[in-house]
């Protein structure tokens, strides 16, 4: 079962959030053979999504996904959806966090 986790985003600012992952031991999780994707949406039936840029430490169990100023700018201000996937190099795919994206509306242009 995936971890909730719910994230703000500032509309027309660069954003990141590193995430630690750890075993049911605490420890660290070795991502060394992991890739990892992320996207938004609106609602989870929507067509339309927004994908993160994703990067990990490899064995030190942190996961950070980003987005640069001219993507949240483009983003309307709302309520979305998230949730963040490893996928291991034997095709295994695993759902580890999820949540409510708020994304907050822009004052200066």
């Amino acid at each position: 079962m995936a971890t909730k986790a719910n994230i703000v985003i500032d509309q027309g600012s660069t954003f990141d959030v590193t995430f630690d992952l750890t075993d049911e031991n605490g420890d660290p999780l070795n991502l060394i053979e992991y890739t990892v994707s992320s996207q938004l949406r609106k609602h989870y039936s929507s067509t339309n999504s927004v994908s993160f840029s994703c990067s990990t430490s490899g064995a030190n169990g942190n996961v950070t996904i980003a987005l640069t100023a001219n993507q949240t700018s483009s983003i309307p201000n709302g309520r979305y959806v998230y949730d963040l996937e490893l996928t291991n190099i034997d095709g295994t795919v695993s759902r580890i966090i999820e949540g409510i994206v708020t994304v907050t509306p822009q004052v200066t242009r």
